[in-house]
């Protein structure tokens, strides 16, 4: 029995340094907010084992924890919903699955030991999680300006996890002046999701354009918004342009429609006059035929004078 479990207890010793290797050489897992995710974990020798149990941890809680004996799966434990294959034992896939991840779970490690009898193995696995979330696409206005030979610009965007870097272009090469921009990211309290504003204050001219970057790092995700120097006139975004389309067709289409309606209302108004004009013209054409029969119909009836002898 000793040297039974001494056996067990040098393998288990040799499959933790064999998955403290193999972590070492995997970048962290990322995970986007509100999004499941699964952490990878593959040991197909695991089927050899016979009464054993596996828990996942999150540096030291305990966030599943399953055992099986030779006839199957005894139970299985797990907070944050966190789960693994039903037939892990049987194909090694030891995988953590997480149906959703938050911000404060970012660059987190986590562990898998197995356990037999009294006899616990270094970490099998190891995996990092790194957690994103996208950004809304940078809202570019322009605002009023402290001096005369100024342009200021606002640049805002929402949501979005890490904090991301932000940068300010004129004519797509040059940089703005040092000291032009000031940048704020704010980290909400509730969701740790981070909200960016810019400004910039810079003398350009009318026909340059300024484009604000946002850029996450972890995603590799880059937005940007472009907008023109001309003072006194609001930038034109990308909405706008598609509103003024928009509004332009809509009038067009009314237009025509008006248009369109009047024309057919003059129709209808002809055609209800010509038939008036016919109705009228039957009526009077009736009405002289029956005066012509009954001036007939009076001489016919009016009596000739008598001749006398006087």
């Amino acid at each position: 029995m000793p040297v039974a479990l001494w056996r067990t207890g040098l393998v288990l010793g040799f499959l933790g340094f064999l998955g403290f290797c193999a972590c070492l050489e995997q970048d962290c897992v990322l995970g986007m907010v509100g999004r499941p995710v699964s952490l990878p974990c593959f040991y197909p020798e695991l089927s050899t084992f016979a009464n054993f149990s596996v828990e996942w941890r999150r540096d030291d809680e305990v966030l599943l924890r399953a055992e099986w004996e030779e006839d199957g799966v005894v139970g299985e434990w797990s907070t944050e919903s966190a789960a693994i294959s039903a037939d892990a034992a049987l194909t090694g896939n030891l995988s953590l699955e997480l149906p959703t991840v938050d911000p404060k779970e970012d660059q987190s490690y986590y562990s898998l030991f197995i356990i037999s009898g009294e006899n616990q193995s270094a970490p099998l696995c190891t995996v990092c999680l790194k957690i994103a979330a996208s950004f809304s696409p940078p809202l570019l206005q322009r605002e009023e300006a402290e001096r005369e030979d100024e342009t200021a610009f606002l640049c805002h965007s929402s949501g979005g996890f890490p904090e991301p870097a932000v940068y300010w272009l004129i004519n797509d090469t040059e940089e703005p002046p040092e000291g032009s921009v000031r940048t704020l990211a704010a980290s909400l309290p509730d969701s740790r999701l981070y909200n960016v504003t810019s400004h910039l204050m810079v003398n350009i001219s009318k026909d340059s354009r300024v484009s604000c970057i946002i850029q996450n790092l972890s995603m590799n995700q880059t937005l940007t918004s472009t907008s023109y120097g001309v003072r006194g006139s609001p930038p034109v975004s990308r909405a706008s342009k598609a509103m003024w389309i928009f509004s332009t067709a809509l009038c067009v289409v009314v237009g025509v429609m008006v248009i369109a309606g009047v024309a057919y209302q003059i129709h209808l108004d002809r055609i209800s006059k010509r038939k008036k004009d016919e109705y009228n013209r039957k009526h009077l054409k009736r009405g002289y035929k029956r005066r012509h029969l009954y001036r007939e119909e009076t001489v016919a009836m009016k009596p000739e004078p008598e001749e006398t002898d006087v």
